[in-house]
């Protein structure tokens, strides 16, 4: 794998069946876990998927529906029980914050890693950032307040061409500055630029994450040009109605975001319980209108650093 994979431990919607959990995503950033809402079982899918609770630092929750925050609660008791250092971050509504503070202060009082809460709200914001990433949240169209995530990996740093080095004796001590795009300077004064003395870097990638909305153009905004998407499809074509109702989307509407936003890859989830085992017929009317589209599954690592990825 990568430096940038997603690992999906829930990809079911509000009623969780035998083959689909309710939403988690685990996204790991150069080693650094940041979970993606918690449904109900979401630490014992990091233990199956050999996720470890020592690098979870943060957790991000889009809204205050049970299946995408029920499993919070036994995730971070059982984390304390493993004697999880450090500290970790809810970031979270503020209902939610004094909720889950409340139950976790009565039956986890002991905790062996500091617990803070991040307060988010429904606006675009950058909520989170660190040498490697950034993430924003972006409104969109629910029930409740909800939030979509876009997370954003910074500038990379150039490649060293050592041939070129060698050529102009650079000594080891400037190479970080190449890495960093700075020109060389030797001790003459003779500057050599730094196109000559590294290559271009690696592309940064960008992830965002819809997980409950009804067809949104502010969604579409908000994720322009992005190289994955992933996108609620609770429904099929023939229970619209039921989407725009519940404020979900349908496969095909999840599809027409990934296509006008201009994001390469896209990836379905929140299936309907209605839908196990056919999940195909979303595959199929997604594809009609987006040909980049997968389905995610519990289980399943994507290497979003390869956008040419197949399952």
């Amino acid at each position: 794998m990568g430096n940038f994979d997603l690992n999906i431990l829930g990809c079911g919607s509000a009623t969780a069946t035998l083959a689909h959990l309710p939403s988690c995503q685990v996204l790991n950033v150069r080693g650094h876990l940041m979970m993606i809402d918690c449904g109900e079982g979401a630490q014992l899918e990091m233990q199956r998927m050999h996720l470890k609770f020592s690098r979870l630092n943060n957790i991000f929750i889009s809204h205050l529906h049970g299946d995408h925050c029920f499993g919070l609660l036994g995730l971070l008791s059982t984390m304390a029980l493993h004697n999880k250092g450090g500290t970790v971050t809810v970031h979270i509504f503020k209902e939610g914050a004094e909720l889950f503070g409340h139950m976790l202060d009565f039956f986890c009082r002991e905790r062996s890693y500091n617990l803070q809460f991040n307060i988010i709200g429904t606006r675009k914001a950058i909520i989170y950032e660190d040498n490697a990433i950034t993430v924003e949240t972006f409104p969109v169209t629910h029930r409740v307040p909800c939030v979509g995530f876009l997370f954003r990996e910074k500038p990379k740093m150039r490649h060293i061409d050592p041939v070129a080095c060698k050529q102009h004796n650079v000594p080891q001590y400037a190479l970080n500055s190449l890495r960093q795009g700075k020109d060389f300077v030797t001790a003459d004064g003779i500057v050599i630029p730094n196109s000559l003395l590294t290559t271009d870097a690696d592309p940064s990638l960008s992830y965002a994450y819809c997980g409950d909305t009804k067809f949104s153009k502010r969604v579409i905004n908000a994720v322009q040009g992005v190289d994955w998407i992933y996108h609620e499809a609770t429904y099929g074509d023939e229970n619209v109605k039921n989407a725009l109702k519940r404020g979900h989307s349908t496969a095909r509407t999840a599809a027409t975001v990934a296509l006008e936003a201009g994001c390469k890859r896209l990836i379905l989830g929140h299936y309907s319980s209605r839908y196990e085992g056919h999940e195909d017929i979303l595959l199929s009317q997604a594809k009609e209108v987006f040909p980049h589209t997968i389905l995610a599954h519990e289980g399943m690592s994507i290497n979003l650093d390869d956008v040419n990825w197949q399952p």
